[in-house]
């Protein structure tokens, strides 16, 4: 696709308030102002949408301060942002919205003495762990989005999470805090800092009213909505950097903190205690925290049974009796001890049935259900679910009558929603089905949340326990509040804010919580009504970030071309936002083929990394492959869609004939042709082409048999014309994991063999120099397999499906489903190679047939070689001790098929597997085009590259024809497929 710039994009003439700011020295540097980065920005993890005029991501804090001095000056509403995954709409607004993150990650120092750190605000809370972690300390709060949340987010949200119980808020972990205010000073609050204005007048405002303070403040730890003025008291010494945290950028914007850090305690020990429901687990609270624990989470069979369709009930553990849970987490010095505090607190409890979990791995599994079913909430109903009414609190004593009220209120509104939370702080997250793509959408969502606003405060709540108010849930704050209360807000703002820029419309002169919905904006958008499945889909998107967090992190794939460039546009996220303004067309203007949506979409790998890795199950190429597809439609293509998109009809015309392989290589090897070729075809200059067989395809180096079943031929083994042989080289005190086979015949006596399989060849191993299908052969032979080679071509349309030429594609698949399904209803398991031909059975061919009731057993009846090998018996492996197995996972096979078999097999052979995360960055026809090279590379670099940097005499294992090929010319060494290296091996 083209690749268009920023200015080419911008297709809104600058208001004069942004005319003005730009005109300041020292702003346009920073400043986007492009209708891309705008539309990226436009949301937050909300379900708002307030297109800002222009976001800045100043590069310095001497920059940061340029940039808020300019928008004051010249009357622009300013709004911060950390990572954006805040649920409450604190992060969107009209004006300049400033982006931390994407440069203002320094960690300045760490006092191991002191226990503190001095940071950044856009530090992200995972990196400054890492950073203290040699210090045996870390960063108190943990929120869920701990990989990507910034530490000035969380000041700004007074963030919390699950062990805040042991560890406090943020508020009770900052030292002191740089702000610019709303007029353009620069103060220190808290330690260090002086008097300077506003403080004298704060404290003057707080000495008038301490009877409303003290009266409606710091009733309990997760009162968090509001101005936390508790901590203005002469009693808690007048704390001004505590009080600053949950303010939300209203008063001022962060440009540096002093934190405190803790240390771990050595020991921790879980507890699991199950109960008939919910609100019952919930009124055990007050026993509970007698127990002093550091971590107290509760959930409900909702949630567990929402896991449970996601992974299956074989691999969830078993739970304590009942239908309602709470994990428990105590800590201590001393295992003795913490194992009898356990134990004393499962007899204090009145539980169906209590455990003390002292099995490490079991508790992680335990803790996973509660995170996974956290995720998958949004999405697991039977309609969309939404954030908005997230994360009200109540103190913990009133939690099970809460709970029992709260449920009766959404049984009374129609509405469904799955509530977790941390139980132990009264704080409740939950997921509501709100039908805002209806026309009385927003009206529903007001009357719901106003109800469950009173309902929260007649037992002493608070709207918000840890996520902030923002445009979610200010309005609702007279619930809670007094007018005096309320009033002293406004003062308050008034002090730091006299022009009200700072993220206005949040806690003080509040916007309608039904104002600027996201959803309910496209109720009559054109796209809507033309495709609305498509319009759900990219509104699955609720902006939780994951895409954002580093992919080493959590050893997922997603999202390589992130990772690459740490621009947002080239995130999951960043993507989904450009689709859903390209769904509301008053941004993104020109539908399917507006530019903006197709530089947003550019670097997408299509590695479906997001479809596995995205807790809403985003599936980014499958959108990208529609996009192509209604671009196109009727117009003439790019070559390289027709060049690449092509390849398997060019591979087969090239190897049909022996000795055409031979031909086509010299053309694409010699000066001159290799260079047209490359330009004619769409490929960067630097790519190499792959080399195709000179014999002919893979497939016709067997000798062919009878037909297996009616009208479908495939062929059994019995030699093989290119034996797997070594490739590599290794040290000399090693030995050579590719000794080459005794003999070139294969096949053992056939009363020996067990089981039929049929080997479907994907087109790049049958057009392309390898031996994989070779080593597949013998390895399946060896274990047992009778394996017949499929001879007729059943192309899954997999390069049609990535180049967006759907039509195309829906022809392989029937073509291929012609050939493929009469051997599943046969009963004979079919192997595959390629990872990505693969794994377009068990997720493109189900989306682009639908209602073809062949697609499912095929898909459930190809298997990959680890699959096949896990149903043997007995299986042998070859002993693989004492060598070192760099294994780079196709993305596909990664977040498609699942890695769990190949690790278990690696794991049986003894050798040291190191599997690497992250994508090997060029993904088909990806990192071939014209374009993306730098990319590609770029990719590679993160996990690839350094891992056989590390290794340099590790065998390097890649399944996907794209892996091996990127090891290969970026490396210039070979990799092996799983069959060629156990049969390299007796």
């Amino acid at each position: 696709m083209t690749q268009l710039s920023s200015a080419q994009l911008s297709s809104t003439q600058p208001s004069p308030l942004l005319k003005d700011f730009l005109a300041q020295p020292g702003t346009r540097e920073c400043t986007d102002t492009s209708t891309l980065t705008r539309a990226v920005y436009s949301s937050d993890g909300s379900i708002y949408r307030v297109v800002p005029q222009a976001v800045a991501q100043p590069r310095t804090v001497e920059e940061l301060t340029t940039v808020v001095r300019a928008a004051l000056q010249v009357g622009l509403p300013v709004v911060p942002r950390g990572a954006g995954t805040s649920c409450a709409g604190n992060a969107v607004g009209e004006g300049l919205v400033i982006d931390v993150a994407r440069h203002l990650n320094t960690i300045g120092t760490i006092d191991p003495e002191a226990r503190t750190a001095v940071v950044q605000p856009g530090v992200v809370q995972q990196n400054l762990q890492v950073a203290a972690r040699p210090h045996g300390l870390r960063f108190g709060p943990d929120p869920s989005t701990a990989t990507r949340c910034t530490i000035g987010g969380m000041i700004g949200n007074n963030a919390c999470g699950p062990r805040a119980l042991g560890y406090g808020r943020s508020a009770d972990n900052v030292v002191a805090l740089d702000v610019l205010t709303g007029t353009g000073e620069l103060v220190r609050l808290g330690e260090g800092g002086s008097d300077a204005a506003p403080l004298p007048a704060l404290r003057d405002l707080v000495a008038a009213n301490l009877g409303t303070i003290r009266t409606e403040f710091g009733h309990f730890s997760r009162q968090v909505s509001g101005y936390s003025l508790e901590h203005l008291l002469p009693e808690k010494g007048f704390d001004v950097a505590k009080f600053f945290s949950g303010t939300e950028g209203t008063l001022g914007i962060i440009t540096g903190a002093t934190v405190r850090l803790v240390a771990d305690a050595p020991v921790s020990m879980m507890v699991a205690l199950g109960y008939a429901s919910m609100p019952e687990a919930a009124d055990e609270m007050p026993t509970i925290l007698k127990h002093s624990p550091v971590a107290c989470e509760g959930m409900d069979r909702r949630i567990y049974d929402v896991v449970e369709r996601q992974h299956g009930a074989a691999a969830l553990p078993d739970l304590p009796r009942g239908d309602g849970w709470i994990f428990v987490e105590l800590v201590g010095e001393d295992e003795a001890s913490v194992r009898e505090r356990c134990h004393a607190l499962v007899a204090d409890c009145h539980a169906l049935e209590g455990w003390v979990v002292e099995d490490k791995a079991l508790a992680a599994k335990l803790w996973k259900i509660r995170a996974d079913g956290a995720g998958l909430a949004g999405v697991s109903l039977a309609n969309p679910a939404y954030a908005g009414w997230e994360d009200a609190a109540v103190p913990p004593a009133k939690l099970g009558a809460y709970l029992r009220d709260f449920d009766a209120l959404l049984t009374d509104h129609g509405l469904q929603g799955l509530p977790y939370g941390h139980f132990g702080d009264g704080c409740v997250h939950c997921r509501i089905d709100f039908p805002l793509d209806k026309a009385d959408g927003p009206r529903k969502y007001r009357e719901f949340v106003e109800h469950a606003a009173a309902l929260a405060a007649r037992h002493g709540g608070s709207m918000s326990g840890e996520h902030g108010d923002g445009r979610a849930r200010s309005a609702l704050l007279p619930a809670m509040y007094s007018p005096d209360a309320l009033g002293l807000f406004g003062q308050v703002k008034e002090l730091f804010d006299p022009k009200n820029l700072l993220n206005p419309g949040v806690l003080v002169d509040p916007v309608p919580v039904e104002a600027d919905i996201r959803v309910a904006a496209t109720i009559n958008s054109p796209l809507r009504l033309e495709d609305p499945d498509f319009v759900t889909a990219v509104h699955q998107c609720t902006g939780v970030g994951k895409c954002l967090a580093d992919s080493t992190a959590g050893g997922g794939v997603m999202c390589p071309s992130f990772q690459a460039t740490r621009n947002e546009k080239d995130a999951t996220r960043g993507r989904a936002r450009v689709l859903q303004e390209m769904v509301n067309g008053s941004l993104v203007s020109q539908g399917w083929r507006s530019p903006e949506v197709h530089e947003a979409l550019d670097l997408c790998l299509s590695c479906k990394g997001c479809s596995s890795d995205c807790p809403t199950g985003i599936d980014m190429p499958s959108y990208k492959s529609r996009v192509l597809y209604e671009s196109y439609k009727g117009r003439l293509r790019p070559m390289s869609h027709y060049a690449l998109g092509w390849l398997p009809r060019w591979g087969r015309l090239v190897t049909k004939v022996p000795g055409v392989g031979a031909i086509a290589n010299l053309g694409t090897q010699l000066p001159g042709t290799k260079h047209l070729i490359r330009w004619a075809a769409g490929v960067d200059q630097r790519r190499p082409m792959p080399e195709f067989r000179v014999a002919g395809s893979a497939r016709k180096q067997f000798t062919t048999i009878p037909e297996l079943v009616e009208g479908t031929m495939a062929e059994p083994v019995t030699t093989m014309a290119e034996p797997v042989e070594a490739t590599q080289h290794t040290d000399d005190t090693t030995p050579s994991p590719y000794e080459k086979p005794e003999a070139t015949t294969v096949a053992e006596p056939v009363e020996a063999l067990r089981k039929e399989c049929v080997i479907w060849v994907d087109s790049f191993t049958d057009a392309f120099v390898g031996n994989q299908l070779a080593g597949l052969v013998q390895t399946l032979v060896r274990a047992g397999f009778e394996p017949r080679v499929l001879q007729e071509n059943a192309c899954c349309g997999l390069t049609w499906i990535t180049t967006g030429q759907l039509d195309g594609a829906r022809k392989q698949l029937r073509n291929a489903l012609d050939i493929l399904h009469p051997i599943v209803e046969a009963g004979i398991p079919i192997v595959g190679l390629e990872p990505s031909c693969m794994a377009v059975w068990r997720s493109d061919a189900k989306e682009l047939l639908q209602g073809d009731e062949r697609v499912q057993p095929v898909a459930d009846g190809i298997h990959t070689l680890a699959e096949l090998l896990s149903t043997v018996e007995d299986l042998e492996l070859p002993d693989l001790s004492g060598h070192t197995v760099i294994a780079q996972p196709h993305c596909h096979h990664a977040s498609v098929l699942g890695w769990a078999a190949d690790a278990a097999i690696l794991e049986r052979t003894g050798a040291e597997v190191i599997t690497l995360g992250g994508c090997c960055g060029l993904a088909g026809n990806f990192g071939v085009e014209k374009g993306h090279y730098e990319v590609s590379v770029k990719v590679a670099e993160h996990d690839l590259l350094p891992a056989l940097h590390k290794h340099p005499d590790a065998i390097v294992l890649a399944d996907g024809f794209s892996c091996r090929k990127q090891v290969k010319d970026l490396e210039a060494r070979d990799a092996m497929t799983l069959g060629e290296l156990l049969a390299a091996h007796r």
